[in-house]
């Protein structure tokens, strides 16, 4: 209700002018919170109550023309709605984002649902500057999950580079990231990895060297990762980017919940001074702000570069992972985000510490991988396995999953994977060379110190009842 309705009706109704100030003073505040929200396009300091994001939502709904009172659509695509629970879910905002040519461009029938993406898409690129990439200059979410996201990111390569035919991958063994590859129609050149004691490296000079073999303008970009399953560490993105920008090639990388590693953020923020044109970075939304699976953002260095990016995607998208992204960033305000990522990286040395304990009780090994500031793993080279293929060590998994254990990954180093064709030897460990079995698990944004005592707690249950009797202590890396 506005100052002036409420002055009219104190006056119709009989309330006292006092009252009725006391209620214009409130309106006043929360109109100027609004205002200086869309003026400002940064995170509130202190998260909003719930009613408060629940009635700005209400608020830019009404400014949808589906909402309107009166309002006589005969297009094909009006917004109707039929289930009155399914318009609650939305909060009415029914006409998704984008319009067909542009994911962020505004659409004329939908104001309030525009208004909405776009601040959205400002809170976040403020979150991803305040976490450490000062110098990143635009983002967008897009409303498909991390993989599907760097496909879009490979499409648009595909217009600007289109000699291009190869993407040169640094391993990992994710299937959404490799097949990413493969539906943008480009053939993924494998970057094997360089065993440095426990951990997994970049291989530099193999990426220097296929790139001299391939010729630069074969290669639509070199694909890295940051986050990812230990004992793999993030890739050296400051010495891909020293590289790629050497021989004219642009960098893709996948960030998936690098978001809340500092480290993580640091590493591209390093990355994009050396190389800022066509470099872009993709994370996940459900990994990064604990909401539902369906969203991506796509950030870079380069506004026009972004752009292209978002005009890349056909039609208008579904406007749900930005409202959930919206109204848990808004709840949180920048204080109680960084306050999760603070904890997070807290409780990481505390399960660090806690699962070298177990480790050592079941003569196994916690493997150094300093270069991973999120997963870490844990050596099964004692459990009894009769037939040597790996089944017993596997079970482990299946046992934990079943004590309500989720999470974890028992990597055999005997699995063998097929993607379209491509065979891939002892997948999950990102490399041929895997001797040892091992288990890992992460300390993410969104954990407690609970959970880790109870995961620990039910993994040395299970750890007591496959191992075979103690005779040493395992010393050999994966």
């Amino acid at each position: 209700m506005t100052p002036e309705n409420l002055a009219g009706a104190g006056s119709a109704l009989g309330i006292s002018s006092t009252y009725i100030h006391q209620a214009q003073d409130a309106q006043r505040e929360w109109h100027r919170r609004i205002a200086h929200l869309l003026q400002q396009r940064k995170l509130p300091e202190i998260g909003w109550s719930d009613t408060d994001i629940e009635t700005l939502l209400l608020e830019l709904a009404r400014m949808d023309s589906n909402n309107f009172p009166g309002n006589c659509g005969v297009g094909e695509r009006e917004s109707r709605i039929h289930s009155q629970l399914v318009y609650r879910r939305h909060f009415g905002l029914g006409h998704g984002i984008g319009r067909s040519g542009d994911l962020c461009e505004v659409q004329p029938k939908a104001a309030g649902s525009s208004t909405l993406n776009k601040l959205t898409n400002a809170l976040v690129l403020d979150v991803i500057r305040q976490m450490g990439v000062r110098s990143c200059q635009d983002c967008f979410v897009v409303p498909m999950a991390t993989g599907m996201a760097l496909t879009l990111c490979l499409l648009a390569l595909r217009k600007l580079r289109p000699h291009a035919k190869y993407v040169l991958w640094s391993r990992i063994d994710q299937k959404s990231c490799f097949k990413s590859i493969l539906c943008a129609g480009f053939t993924p050149v494998i970057i094997e990895l360089v065993s440095k004691g426990d951990q997994l490296d970049t291989n530099l000079t193999e990426i220097d060297q296929t790139i001299l073999k391939l010729g630069p303008e074969s290669i639509a970009c070199i694909l890295t990762t940051t986050s990812c399953f230990a004992p793999r560490a993030a890739d050296d993105l400051v010495g891909v980017a020293k590289l790629a920008q050497s021989h004219d090639v642009p960098q893709l990388v996948n960030n998936a919940y690098g978001i809340q590693s500092s480290k993580c953020m640091h590493l591209i923020e390093e990355m994009g001074k050396i190389q800022s044109n066509h470099t872009t970075f993709v994370q996940s939304t459900d990994k990064n702000f604990l909401v539902p699976v369906g969203g991506a953002i796509v950030a870079g260095f380069d506004k026009s570069w972004i752009k292209q990016i978002s005009q890349t995607y056909p039609g208008r998208a579904s406007s749900t992972p930005s409202t959930d992204l919206f109204i848990t960033l808004m709840s949180l305000g920048i204080q109680g985000y960084k306050k999760l990522v603070q904890e997070r990286k807290s409780l990481f040395q505390e399960l660090r510490t806690k699962l070298h304990q177990v480790a050592e009780k079941h003569g196994e090994r916690l493997l150094e991988t300093k270069g991973n500031p999120i997963s870490m793993a844990v050596t099964l080279s004692r459990v009894v396995d009769p037939d040597g293929q790996g089944k017993q060590v596997s079970a482990i998994g299946s046992m934990l999953f079943t004590r309500g254990v989720s999470g974890t990954r028992v990597i055999t180093g005997k699995d063998e994977k097929s993607i379209e064709g491509l065979q891939f030897s002892a997948w999950g460990s990102h490399w041929n060379g895997t001797q040892t079995p091992y288990l890992t698990a992460a300390a993410a944004i969104g954990m407690t110190s609970k959970d880790i005592d109870l995961f620990v707690k039910r993994l040395d249950k299970v750890l007591t009842h496959v191992m075979a009797p103690k005779t040493h202590v395992a010393n050999k890396a994966c």
